[in-house]
């Protein structure tokens, strides 16, 4: 039943505003004898201060973790509170109240599982230690998702006990479903008034007609943890049956119904991916999506990628949960690995949805910022260790967890502000025709309202029309769908302050990206002046340009500002000491941009290769050398070359987060040009036969270069490694 608390919110809720919650991706889940913590990898098990930056985020309440498998692994008797004190007392200081969570996708110490018969007993008990510890504490989620996590551990095999048929996926969720029951009870001894969030993913099933028999059944099983929570799986119940052919007994059953325990708030987990999509034509999926029940064979796939009306959406996944149990709701975990825009976006649509249901009548009490600090390896749904990271409100690739564009837009949802970035008018990929990977099929499904799906009225300009890197960033924002305008210099010739004023007050961008220059190395010996004309008075001219107009501005720079004497990757505090004329009017520039205007973000790469044009090194060397032609490269100057798709990526990332100053980017590596030649041929199957690697001074060249520029980073390192870029590379070529 609903407490008389909620009753009280229920009766008061048109006067409160929809809450900001935030939540840390704290999964501890176990693969064979091995435990995956995520508190472990994301840093936060170490950095206390970080309850201090979540507060700044202006937010109401944190699901937060007090895990049965870090508290008590070896037995409640030698269970360390230590960590749990110091940061639930941290949270109580800042006013921030704390949804605990006691198994995330886990199934505790390794005495026990989730199909162990006292396992609800054995968490009721942690659970009133928990209690009496902190009594203060009003909301608790004592298991995650316990339907997700039995499909999990019990019908998938992903996680233990890895089971593989359907008695063990129902075991493990009635076993879940009662202790989070005993919990709350156990909990209520000591806090009558503590009120149960229950999360859980309701991803949807669409189908082709043929198999709608098979996405009714997991539509309808979708609601299982909360059906048996709120006692309605009786003999009535569709899903009753489906739990006796899982071999279940009827004894097993009818005891489910004496742990009835209805949420106070249902916590609704909803992921793009998690909505799916039946179909029996194999042959238009690849062979990995293929499966069956038995009774038919069929692809299963992610339903955005194939549905031609686009899915319904969030807001339709609310209302159905609201028609269903009339209880209050929140959507307690909103993520998307994805580009920043597209994280900004979902974020948005999610708050939107919400906002408008309640303007309906519904009790939406919430939305959750979820991965405050990112994650790691969910690709793989934490079945291994491989360093996978995808940010979130924080970026944890720098020294200290780095706020992105996502953190502004939770303070202003946060404070009653509603958020205005440019790039929220354009619809989210699951939105545009892009999202299409597989022949579009009917899914008879009303799709959610996107955003406004007309261009922006304030473009990125980029600079730089003929250019490898200026084409890039059209090619990616066209990609990311990013309104952008890209212009030649009879556009705008940045080194004319007239054609400067004048393009920006007639297409008031929201930012501008430098993406031109002078890159002639050897040339620029020859001719000073034009170089740095082009590459340190223009971008000058256009840095003051743009602080008079409050446009952003990212404007590059070249590892040629250092003077090779190091052995240590340069990182941005580093003295600059340059060997030619084109390292010199770039440390010109950078001095002029940031003068002009501290917000600029100022970029420093190194030895451009990518996909997209046929000039540069890797390219070359491959075209040559699988040829027969003979290919010379030095053989004693070290770079850090840099793949311009993750470079733009990047870039783009960071000018919407906001960052300025001097930022370094160049995929992870400290190889000379001939071993760059090497690599790459190896990677694509190339004889290096016709390799000839030379000392630098042997090859002719007349502007002096380091003899190592090696790029790394006090500020985040951002970019992959040189390995993963030059497969992607082939890739994209083939």
């Amino acid at each position: 039943m609903i407490s008389a608390f909620n009753s009280t919110l229920n009766s008061n809720k048109a006067q409160l505003p929809l809450e900001v919650w935030a939540g840390v991706e704290c999964t501890v889940n176990r693969v064979g004898e091995e435990y995956f913590d995520q508190l472990e990898r994301n840093g936060h098990a170490t950095r206390l201060d970080d309850l201090d930056l979540f507060a700044e985020l202006g937010i109401h309440a944190i699901r937060y973790p007090v895990l049965w498998e870090r508290i008590a692994p070896n037995g409640l008797e030698n269970a360390d509170w230590s960590w749990a004190d110091e940061r639930l007392g941290r949270l109580r200081e800042l006013g921030i109240r704390p949804i605990v969570g006691l198994v995330h996708h886990g199934s505790g110490p390794r005495d026990t599982s989730l199909v162990d018969p006292e396992f609800p007993e054995k968490l009721a008990v942690f659970a009133h230690a928990v209690a009496e510890r902190y009594p203060w504490v009003m909301h608790y989620t004592p298991i995650n998702e316990p339907l997700t996590t039995a499909r999990f551990s019990g019908m998938y095999g992903h996680w233990y006990p890895h089971g593989r048929d359907d008695l063990t996926f129902a075991r493990a969720l009635l076993g879940e479903c009662k202790a989070i029951a005993l919990s709350m009870l156990a909990i209520r001894e000591v806090n009558p008034n503590a009120q149960l969030v229950q999360t859980e993913d309701l991803g949807k099933i669409y189908s082709t007609p043929k198999l709608a028999y098979q996405a009714e059944f997991e539509n309808e099983r979708r609601w299982l943890s909360f059906d048996l929570l709120c006692g309605r799986i009786n003999p009535t119940h569709s899903m009753w049956g489906y739990l006796r052919d899982c071999g279940v007994s009827e004894s097993e059953l009818e005891e489910s119904l004496q742990y009835i325990c209805p949420p106070d708030i249902i916590g609704i987990n909803h992921y793009l991916t998690s909505d799916r999509f039946l179909d029996e034509n194999l042959e238009n999926y690849p062979a990995w999506t293929h499966g069956g029940n038995g009774r038919d064979k069929y692809a299963d796939v992610e339903a955005v990628r194939v549905c031609a009306e686009g899915l319904a959406g969030p807001r339709t996944l609310l209302k159905e949960t609201w028609e269903r149990y009339k209880l209050p709701l929140a959507i307690t975990e909103v993520h998307l690995s994805c580009t920043r825009e597209e994280q900004l976006r979902w974020l948005n649509e999610v708050w939107n949805a919400a906002q408008e249901l309640r303007n309906q009548g519904a009790d939406v009490r919430a939305v959750t910022a979820w991965a405050l600090l990112g994650s790691y390896d969910w690709n793989s749904l934490v079945t291994r260790s491989a360093g996978y990271y995808e940010s979130g409100v924080f970026d944890l690739r720098s020294s200290r967890p780095r706020q992105t564009a996502i953190a502004k837009m939770v303070r202003d949802l946060a404070t009653g502000h509603k958020p205005n970035h440019p790039l929220l008018d354009t619809p989210g990929w699951w939105h545009r025709e892009e999202r299409l990977l597989y022949p579009a099929v009917s899914c008879r499904v009303s799709p959610s309202s996107p955003p406004l799906s007309s261009p922006s009225n304030r473009p990125l300009a980029i600079v730089g029309a003929t250019g490898t890197l200026g084409k890039a960033f059209a090619r990616l924002c066209q990609l990311r769908g990013i309104s952008y305008c890209l212009l030649r210099r009879q556009d705008m010739d940045i080194a004319n302050p007239a054609s400067v004023e004048k393009l920006l007050a007639e297409l008031q961008p929201w930012a501008v990206v430098n993406a031109a220059g002078y890159v002639r190395v050897d040339d620029a010996e020859r001719e000073p002046h034009v170089c740095l004309k082009v590459n340190a008075e223009g971008p000058a001219i256009l840095a003051a340009a743009c602080a008079q107009h409050h446009v952003a501005l990212l404007t590059f720079s070249s590892d040629l500002v250092f003077d090779g004497t190091e052995s240590n990757p340069y990182v941005e505090t580093d003295t600059v000491a340059p060997l030619n004329v084109y390292g010199c009017s770039k440390v010109l520039a950078e001095k002029l941009v940031l003068q002009a205007y501290p917000a600029s973000l100022v970029i420093r790469t190194s030895a451009f290769f990518g996909p997209w044009d046929e000039y540069n090194f890797v390219t070359i060397a491959l075209r040559q050398l699988a040829a027969g032609n003979t290919f010379v490269a030095a053989e004693d100057a070290i770079v850090s070359p840099t793949y311009i798709p993750d470079l733009v990526h990047a870039s783009l990332d960071l000018l919407i987060d906001g960052e300025k100053g001097l930022w370094h980017l160049a995929n992870k590596s400290a190889v000379a040009w001939a071993d760059l030649a090497r690599l790459a041929a190896k990677k694509a199957g190339v004889s290096v036969s016709s390799l000839i690697a030379r000392p630098t001074q042997e090859l002719g060249l007349i502007a002096p270069r380091p003899a190592y520029s090696v790029l790394g980073s006090n500020r985040g390192e951002l970019m992959p490694h040189l390995d993963s870029a030059i497969s992607r590379y082939l890739e994209e070529r083939s």
